[in-house]
């Protein structure tokens, strides 16, 4: 399959985005992160942007914690319909661009670096199954650390929720930076999760916005967004905006320097013959 041009040009600012997450991730190790108020041990930032929608700031520990339950035990991988597009079924890159992730037991390995389909998706119901490592040593940001970059531009966060108290907006299942989920279902470590997304693709109209992104999902087979709305491109410390007037885009995997596994991902294209 031949790459186009505007194709290379979105996989070089994806991979952009991704290192310069990674810069601001690793900085934030060392900034000055403070607990919420009420001792519960959430950790986050109060220097940041207010989300313009809510009272809250970006990545703040004050903003409460969804309530943790049990999604129960995890299930063996999911059956592709027959409609779904694959994208990793246990062996081969080949529906990948650009990577340094690897294929070790029929398993996805995280590496550096934004995972980028080479297929474009625009409104779309997505399916990823992911492992975080139970023996990880590193440090506390990169503990269990990726994300589902939707249309390579709006992250849905992965993360140990399970053992690490982060801002709720960072946390699994979150829309980065914007909206934690209904409720934390994230089990151990070492356990197989999945995500399940009904993605609605924004729509532009003479160089503006009219409907915005919006994202319906479960996680662990558990509603956590219901037609929540995507308030702009994801980043890390700052209020998201709708900068790239795009309706379709690669689905993305984001390496932060932690081997999180992936198996059966697959995506089915909706309202498309």
């Amino acid at each position: 399959m031949n790459v186009t041009q505007q194709q290379l040009s979105r996989c070089a600012r994806a991979h952009l985005v991704c290192l310069l997450c990674l810069a601001l991730a690793g900085r934030a190790a060392a900034a000055d992160l403070v607990q919420a108020r009420d001792g519960s041990g959430v950790f986050g930032y109060k220097d940041t942007p207010k989300l313009p929608w809510c009272e809250w700031l970006c990545h703040d520990p004050d903003r409460p914690a969804p309530a943790r339950i049990d999604p129960g035990p995890a299930l063996p991988p999911l059956p592709r319909p027959s409609d779904a597009v694959s994208l990793f079924e246990g062996s081969g890159l080949d529906a990948w661009r650009g990577n340094a992730w690897t294929v070790e037991n029929g398993e996805l390995v995280a590496g550096k670096g934004t995972l980028l389909s080479r297929e474009e998706f625009g409104d779309c119901q997505i399916h990823v199954e992911w492992l975080a490592p139970a023996d990880f040593r590193g440090p506390w940001h990169d503990q269990g650390n990726n994300g589902v970059l939707l249309m390579g531009l709006y992250e849905i966060q992965i993360f140990d929720s399970y053992n690490v108290k982060l801002y709720p907006d960072g946390q699994a299942a979150a829309i980065y930076g914007q909206t934690p989920p209904l409720v934390n279902v994230t089990r151990p470590p070492g356990q197989w999760q999945s995500f399940d997304i009904f993605f609605t693709a924004p729509v532009f109209a003479e160089g503006r916005l009219k409907e915005p992104a919006r994202v319906t999902m479960l996680h662990n087979g558990v509603l956590v967004h219901l037609h929540a709305p995507v308030y702009g491109e994801t980043g890390h410390r700052i209020a998201p905006s709708y900068k790239r007037l795009l309706s379709a885009g690669p689905l993305g995997l984001c390496g932060h320097g932690c081997p999180v596994r992936f198996r059966n991902i697959w995506v089915r294209k909706l309202g498309q013959p």
